[in-house]
């Protein structure tokens, strides 16, 4: 009898906590909908999920985390009322079901909301442990039990999504499900598929922008990705970038551009005309910080035969806030090779003067928010005139980007500004219609998508 109570305890219950597990809040959950449905009372179900929780196990170790696991669940416990239901998914996940509520919308809703707040402000307070004092937040997503679903599961993801919603709000508060997010999330999961089989069947391509001097002399360009879709055409980079960025594409997106760009590189280098023009490439942060990088930079530029002090590399600010020492010796290693860098959208991230004049650039860009405005915006001239100035001491060359029509060129270059691109110059194009002499490879046009 004490086995079958034991195999019934593992079965059901979690280990770290003596808290219901998955298994036992689905069953339950089947129950309570069927309740809910049969008494015509509201429920719902309260995602719970730590904030930055990983943070403590990386720093004080696992152990330490599973003491505040352990507080946390005794926390929620102290919260509940007798009907309540409380369970521990797994890592720091609990989920709370909340039956017999008021089956008027918004009466459930400002009870669901009262409950939340008691269970965020508990969890707000410092937690005890040995020789810590920790401060801690959680965030929280609801799913109503009328909300349409198929079954419990359902109902679950669906509070799951509301919890990734209220992350995504700042944490430490609550999110409720709305339909539209398991829309957008279908919708996210159908392009995330798309860009996948646009990588593998060579549907992206780069268009190059002219990046010229106060003469208007071409100088060299920069690459921007664009994706050919074949039923929707050129989807806009701001569409599919984000997306990229977080499911993890990014990385073999940008080796693409790497490679293409150095091919691109390579087959001007062939006309005399050509060879002095210049390449960028935006960098995104997970693909510098990705311990590959540099061997990639240098594999693209050996296998094309690209010069690489024809090569740029353009940073954002924002990039800067993770581990500089690691950026910057990066930054030095292919520096020693001849890369160029640039640093993009200067003045608009975490402009910190004590790490510029550490890191080995080339070139700061002037972003375009602050030359749209600049003639009617006495701030706007006063950054720009900054930026040019401490470029000039810093010996970097400032370039300004964003440059639609003659007065904003004029403006910048009352101010000191020699270098220029925007729409005034050109749109972003293919290779073959910038009016240079070489054109693409064929060898990339056909293997890595440089369409037309």
């Amino acid at each position: 009898k004490k086995n079958l109570e034991q195999i019934h305890q593992l079965a059901f219950y979690d280990a770290l906590t003596g808290l219901p597990n998955r298994r036992l809040l689905l069953d339950r959950l089947q129950f309570a909908l069927a309740r809910s449905a049969r008494n015509r009372r509201e429920g719902a179900l309260l995602f719970i999920d730590l904030d930055n929780f990983k943070q403590l196990n990386d720093t004080l170790g696992h152990d330490m985390g599973d003491l505040l696991l352990q507080q946390v669940g005794d926390r929620l416990l102290d919260q509940l009322r007798q009907e309540d239901s409380l369970a521990r998914l797994g890592g720091d996940e609990f989920v709370l079901m909340l039956e017999n509520l008021d089956p008027e919308p918004q009466a459930a809703i400002a009870a669901i909301e009262q409950v939340a707040d008691k269970l965020l402000r508990a969890l707000a307070k410092p937690f005890e442990l040995p020789g810590h004092s920790h401060d801690s937040s959680a965030s929280i997503g609801v799913a109503l039990f009328s909300q349409p679903h198929d079954r419990p599961e359902e109902l679950l993801k669906h509070a799951d999504l509301a919890m990734y919603e209220a992350k995504a709000a700042g944490r430490n508060t609550l999110r409720f499900f709305d339909p539209r997010m398991q829309q957008a999330l279908t919708a996210r999961a159908a392009l995330e598929h798309e860009l996948r089989r646009a990588l593998a069947d060579g549907q992206l391509l780069l268009h190059y922008q002219p990046q010229v001097d106060q003469h208007g002399t071409l100088l060299g360009v920069e690459a921007l990705v664009r994706w050919q879709h074949p039923q929707r055409g050129l989807v806009p980079p701001g569409e599919f970038i984000p997306l990229a960025e977080g499911c993890g594409l990014i990385l073999p997106i940008g080796r693409w551009i790497l490679h293409s760009a150095c091919r691109q590189l390579a087959s001007w280098a062939q006309d005399p005309g050509q060879t002095g023009l210049t390449l960028a490439i935006n960098v995104s942060a997970r693909q510098f910080h990705h311990p590959d990088f540099v061997a990639d930079v240098l594999a693209a530029l050996t296998e094309s035969g690209a010069d690489p002090q024809r090569l740029e590399l353009e940073l954002t600010e924002s990039q800067l806030v993770q581990d500089i020492e690691a950026l910057i010796g990066k930054m030095g290693q292919l520096k020693a090779h001849g890369v160029r860098f640039s640093l993009d959208d200067f003045g608009t991230g975490y402009s910190s003067l004590s790490y510029l004049k550490r890191l080995p650039l080339d070139q700061l860009k002037i972003d375009r928010s602050f030359v749209h405005d600049l003639q009617g915006s006495a701030s706007d001239t006063a950054i720009v005139r900054t930026i040019l100035a401490l470029g000039q001491a810093l010996e970097l060359r400032v370039i300004a980007e964003g440059v639609e029509n003659q007065a904003q060129r004029d403006a910048l270059l009352r101010l000191g500004c020699h270098y220029f691109q925007g729409y005034l110059y050109g749109a972003p194009q293919p290779a073959e219609q910038l009016g240079l002499h070489g054109t693409t490879p064929a060898s990339v046009r056909q293997g890595a998508g440089l369409q037309g």
